[in-house]
């Protein structure tokens, strides 16, 4: 009895507290163009209560004691606002602010969002990127693109100019996950390899995991790309059209509803349409680059509707096109083709401090490729995927949960070298949960979560934890670390161990996988990572902030096509198993760690960025001396030592309309496996035929596998922009861009016997304009 009495007089106790609280909402906006104000910090002055902006602009403050208090705002670019508030016994009270940009100039700003971001989140392992970095990188072409931006960041390496991949943190390009708006993109980067389907412009925010990514992320083992697109102008119609020596682009957006104060709902609209013409541009303007000029070209185009309430709920539907051609001339040509669409939407409950999102999509992926051979190959992917995440907000701490759903069919269809068909088709489905928790206690701030996903294919359910913490040890200085467990089903339709492969295709896991490796039972079909993630932040004063991350991740196992498959499963001749099997097991792991420092003030921009990592590989190959399986220990063709980059963006003169800026990108030389001796290989069809006076083919004895290293890469970009200012809203930007400026011959792979050696792009001077209004 006495318990009984104890309970009811705690659950009594708790309902007064909650009673004499209540909760303030609502969302941050620019007044003059309705677009959400991110990652800006609200509170009540005077008090410690608070909460920053999400990337929705959407603000909660739980738990506040009844009162009179001053609602405040204050955010970089924008003049800063105070609005009294009270609160009352068990309300919730929504209030949108509306932020009037300010009339300071570039010399005033002393503090990003980025650093506001650092105070209160985790972030170990990411990369926030905003379109105003994505403009101070030179670009290539003058035309900016995220893709060149992302080689910068610590932990990436991009293996060539032409059908390069980027690995990140020894994860391939299949362990890889592009989200666009919560939609995952299967190739988001053109053949070329430094131009992406997106428009930067149109990007509000993209987040760059290279490791250590919590619950709500799942479906790939090494890092996660997660972009989102803004809203169409609300306010007026608005168009910008470029053009340069590479590429045009065109992007119409405005009001179909216009967004007021008065009346914040709105509904508006964005299309954008790019076009590559290099491989005709290249032929007049860089016949030096390549016999017949650079075999690239690229159309994307992208549409959106947004409906924005004044309670701040919001629809959002979208579509796309994007297309990639390349053609060897005589040899190889490839096409592939990414259409899709979706809607996601924003909600908010009238009561509580919840944000409910929710998106749906479809896409479907074709890439086909024929050769001198008439062999052609072929793999497609189509998708179906929805999902609902919920966010809770309780005083200074956060609740997530939500899932997803992905249901999707794979075929694939190609000849390997030795001129065998392998093909595959599956239908499967994932379904996934997630749940985490975000609390700050004090100086630390903690995230435990916990995904759930099952592969229905294979029948098979992952159970992954996560980890994530961070510690003040003051508010310039900074502890942070990640942990957690990943699995995907998706493995790559081209052998990880290929230097340059344009064929960049899908299969789900197989049911049939060898049953053991390396000794060691295999008890599972998907492949798997653990990461471990350890860092340091520092802020010296507001203007430069240093960040050092330690690193090691775990994949095991790997599955991959197998390049030493000559024979089919039911060949008649007697022959080591891996000359049979359609697919093999690899494990792996990368470790390192990565340096950068930014200082970001004024009119002077400078990020620093140096990586040392390791990556290695453990699988079987084939020796054609012994003629058997030998297990080998081995660096990856993508396994660089050292990568460093310099990146620095000055803007000039009185109107802030000249922008220098310059990147300096150095990398150790990539394994490749030599050629130890050559041989007369002679291929007798009958007893008649006389060795002595037959002709054979030239022969290869290979030295160690990835044993040595090519030379060194290095290359300085510099870019000079200048903006002419018109009545209205109207602007020209004129860009003048050189690439490779000392023109440095960058090996990207040795082929034939040997002494061929194939080159990365050599300089390349572009002018671009950019008109808009």
């Amino acid at each position: 009895m006495k318990k009984q009495i104890l309970l009811l007089v705690l659950l009594i106790g708790t309902i007064s507290v909650f009673a004499q609280t209540g909760n303030i909402k609502g969302f941050i906006y620019n007044k003059e163009t309705g677009e959400p104000v991110l990652f800006t910090n609200v509170y009540l002055k005077g008090t410690t209560y608070g909460a920053p902006t999400d990337v929705n602009g959407f603000y909660a403050i739980s738990k506040v004691p009844t009162g009179e208090y001053t609602l405040t705002v204050t955010y970089l670019g924008y003049d800063t606002l105070q609005i009294p508030i009270r609160v009352t016994p068990g309300g919730s009270i929504t209030k949108n602010l509306y932020l009037q940009p300010s009339a300071i100039t570039i010399d005033d700003i002393v503090v990003s969002a980025e650093r506001q971001e650092m105070q209160t989140d985790v972030r170990t392992a990411v990369v926030k990127v905003t379109p105003r970095q994505i403009e101070r990188l030179p670009s290539v072409g003058a035309e900016v693109d995220i893709a060149q931006y992302i080689q910068v960041i610590p932990g990436v390496v991009f293996t060539g100019d032409q059908g390069g991949q980027l690995y990140i943190r020894g994860g391939a390009p299949i362990h890889n996950k592009v989200l666009l708006d919560g939609m995952t993109i299967y190739n988001p980067f053109h053949s070329i390899g430094m131009f992406s389907v997106f428009d930067t412009d149109l990007l509000l925010n993209a987040d760059i995991f290279t490791g250590g990514f919590n619950a709500e992320y799942g479906g790939r083992i090494s890092s996660i790309m997660d972009l989102r697109t803004r809203d169409g102008n609300k306010t007026r119609f608005s168009a910008k059209a470029s053009s340069n020596t590479f590429a045009s682009r065109l992007l119409l957006e405005g009001p179909i509803k216009k967004f007021t104060e008065e009346n914040a709902s709105s509904i508006s609209y964005a299309l954008s349409m790019k076009h590559s013409y290099l491989e005709q541009s290249s032929k007049e303007l860089y016949p030096y680059a390549a016999d017949g000029g650079l075999p690239f070209d690229f159309t994307d185009f992208y549409g959106k509707i947004s409906f924005n309430g004044k309670t701040g709920n919001k629809l959002s539907v979208f579509g796309f096109n994007f297309n990639d051609n390349v053609n060897y001339q005589g040899t190889t040509s490839l096409s592939w083709q990414n259409v899709g669409g979706g809607a996601n939407a924003v909600i908010v409950p009238s009561d509580g401090s919840s944000l409910i999102n929710f998106h749906v999509n479809f896409s479907n992926y074709d890439i086909s490729m024929e050769t001198s051979e008439g062999k052609p190959s072929s793999s497609s992917i189509r998708d179906f995927a929805f999902g609902l995440d919920v966010k809770s907000f309780v005083g200074k701490q956060e609740v997530s949960f939500g899932f997803d759903f992905s249901g999707y069919k794979t075929d694939y269809s190609f000849y390997n070298a030795y001129g065998l068909n392998l093909d595959h088709a599956q239908n499967t489905a994932e379904l996934s949960g997630f749940a985490k928790f975000k609390g700050t206690f004090g100086n630390l701030i903690v995230e435990p979560g916990l995904r759930f996903i099952y592969y229905a294919s294979i029948g098979e359910p992952s159970i992954e934890p996560r980890i994530g913490a961070k510690y003040k040890i003051t508010d310039k200085l900074r502890l942070k670390a990640s942990a957690g467990l990943y699995s995907q089903n998706l493995i790559a339709s081209n052998s990880q161990r290929s230097i340059v492969d344009l064929f960049y295709g899908f299969l789900s896991s197989p049911e049939s996988l060898p049953n053991d490796f390396d000794g060691e039972e295999v008890d599972t079909k998907l492949q798997k990572a653990k990461h471990l993630v350890g860092g340091i932040e520092y802020d010296l004063g507001n203007r430069i902030t240093f960040n050092f991350e330690s690193y090691y991740k775990l994949m095991k196992p790997l599955v991959s096509i197998n390049p030493n498959k000559q024979f089919d499963e039911n060949t008649l001749f007697d022959v080591p198993e891996i000359l049979t099997t359609q697919y093999m097991i690899e494990e792996g792991d990368a470790y390192g760690f990565d340096l950068s420092m930014k200082y970001d003030y004024k009119r002077l921009y400078v990020w620093t960025v140096g990586s040392w990592g390791y990556v290695n590989r453990k699988g079987l190959f084939y020796d054609p001396i012994q003629q058997e399986a030998v297990m080998e220990k081995y660096p990856p063709h993508f396994d660089r030592r050292l990568s460093v980059n310099l990146l620095f963006s000055y803007t000039l003169g009185s109107k802030l309309n000249w922008i220098v800026s310059a990147r300096w990108n150095y990398g150790s030389g990539f394994p490749f496996t030599p050629r130890s001796a050559y041989f007369e290989s002679l291929s007798l069809n009958s007893m008649t035929d006389n060795y002595t006076s037959s002709n054979g083919d030239v022969g290869i004895i290979y030295g160690e596998n990835n044993g040595s290293r090519l030379t060194s890469y290095h290359r300085l970009d510099i870019n000079v922009k200048r903006k002419f200012f018109f009545k209205g809203d109207a602007e020209l930007e004129i860009i003048g861009s050189v690439t490779n400026v000392y023109d440095r011959n960058n090996i990207f792979y040795i082929s034939g016997l040997g002494s061929d050696m194939i080159y990365q792009l050599p300089i390349l001077p572009s002018l671009g304009m950019t008109f808009k209004f």
